[in-house]
């Protein structure tokens, strides 16, 4: 590793632990939304409607791996960011560059949309950071070595809002790569309509997993949802889905398009899971280390 990547490195460190205290200590900077509060605010929202109107009415207000899915959320977030991620991410784009660089690439984006109103960027980013998410999940289906990793996801036996942030840093690496390729190289857009993506699709997400009776009505066919996102986490696949199915991560029209919608019935009380789940580990740790496993 030359001086170059060392010092991005250690500088990526750096910066991200200053973010990250500044964030903590300023509930309320005036420029912005404060991102670590907003989830927290998100997430007592979603909980409170949760014990309001509860779709499955005998499960608990602390579910099963309430606490380790809570602390998955900030984990994910914040923590991983700070201990490996950021650095990492860093190092892995001035690679990139640099490899691409001999094809006559110096970086930034090859289309640029910031000339378009406000509300027309914002839009075109969502659906497209949202399609290829889309690609990316089903990916994570198809590829036996990267199932591996999204197992994590799929271990939750019971759901609720803070089971939409448990999965395994691993995916970071993947979902950022690809969101890295596809919006900041190929297009170019705004920090700021990036941070409204990225708040509106955590408030779905926790929606999605939440343990809520809505489908949105006509609005189903493009937004995800609670009663059809619980479907992608049955443990029983069928036979026309044996790679599994709705694969939306904020918008539904995917799914529909492509034909991996499957919505047979209610769903309320179907079990969760994947084959031999019960021998998957359920600690933190566990999980983190199970996909590096080699099987025999």
């Amino acid at each position: 590793m030359s001086t170059d990547y060392i010092d991005i490195f250690l500088g990526a460190y750096e910066s991200t632990a200053r973010y990250l205290w500044k964030t903590v200590a300023t509930p309320f900077p005036p420029d912005r939304i404060n991102g670590f509060y907003f989830l927290i605010f998100i997430s007592l929202l979603v909980w409170g409607l949760e014990i309001i109107l509860p779709w499955r009415k005998k499960q608990a207000i602390f579910r099963k791996d309430f606490w380790q899915d809570s602390f998955y959320m900030f984990f994910n977030f914040y923590l991983f960011g700070l201990l490996i991620y950021a650095a990492l991410s860093g190092v892995s784009v001035q690679l990139f560059t640099d490899l691409l660089s001999p094809l006559g690439y110096e970086g930034g984006h090859l289309i640029d949309f910031s000339d378009l109103p406000w509300g027309w960027e914002l839009l075109i980013f969502f659906f497209i950071a949202d399609f290829v998410q889309w690609l990316v999940h089903i990916t994570l289906h198809r590829v036996p070595f990267l199932w591996k990793f999204h197992k994590v996801h799929h271990s939750v036996k019971e759901m609720g809002f803070a089971a939409h942030l448990r999965y395994h840093f691993f995916e970071t690496f993947i979902y950022q790569s690809f969101k890295y390729i596809s919006l900041v190289m190929i297009f170019g857009f705004s920090l700021e309509n990036a941070f409204i993506v990225y708040s509106l699709t955590v408030l779905i997400g926790h929606l999605n997993h939440a343990n809520l009776n809505i489908s949105y009505g006509p609005f189903k066919y493009l937004l995800n949802n609670p009663k059809m996102h619980i479907w992608h986490h049955a443990k029983q696949l069928p036979t026309s889905h044996k790679y599994g199915m709705n694969f939306g991560i904020s918008l539904s029209c995917w799914d529909y398009i492509f034909g991996t919608n499957y919505i047979p019935s209610d769903g309320r009380d179907i079990e969760l899971g994947f084959p031999d789940d019960e021998k998957y580990p359920e600690s933190f740790i566990g999980q983190v280390i199970e996909p590096f496993k080699s099987k025999k």
